[in-house]
């Protein structure tokens, strides 16, 4: 595969809180994922560098967008459950013919009125079920 830009993605989709996927791929503006390691400092005093061990995986998404409080499969449909229902929610990125799943805590959605009047808001999660994020 070439080189990818950040067009086109295929798939922006969060279950509701009712396990229903809902597709947001018009609605987030702009998001954040990563995929980071632990590491474990496991070096001797024998050493003049580091020896570590990788440790657990995980999986973080930030979804942003601009508020739209008008249809039932909108963003604030899905995200406006967050502080009333304590639910893990499969979360799908594709972008490229790869996808990355897993099931989140959304654990706040927020909102941001901007000098200018914009209204965004934003939609954190992280990794609930300890299954190890895969690109597919």
């Amino acid at each position: 595969m070439a080189k990818q830009t950040g067009l086109g993605w295929t798939t922006c989709s969060v279950d509701d809180s009712g396990g229903t996927p809902r597709a947001l791929i018009n609605d987030v503006t702009d998001l954040q994922f990563s995929t980071p390691r632990g590491v474990q400092d496991v070096t001797g005093i024998d050493k003049s560098a580091y020896e570590r061990l990788l440790l657990l995986a995980d999986l973080s998404v930030t979804l942003n967008g601009v508020a739209d409080f008008g249809a039932t499969t909108t963003a604030h449909a899905v995200f406006s459950t967050v502080p009333s229902t304590s639910v893990a929610r499969t979360t799908t990125l594709a972008i490229g013919g790869k996808t990355l799943a897993g099931e989140l805590l959304y654990t706040d959605y927020s909102f941001t009125r901007a000098a200018s009047g914009e209204l965004t808001w934003t939609a954190p999660g992280v990794l609930a079920d300890g299954a190890v994020p895969t690109w597919a």
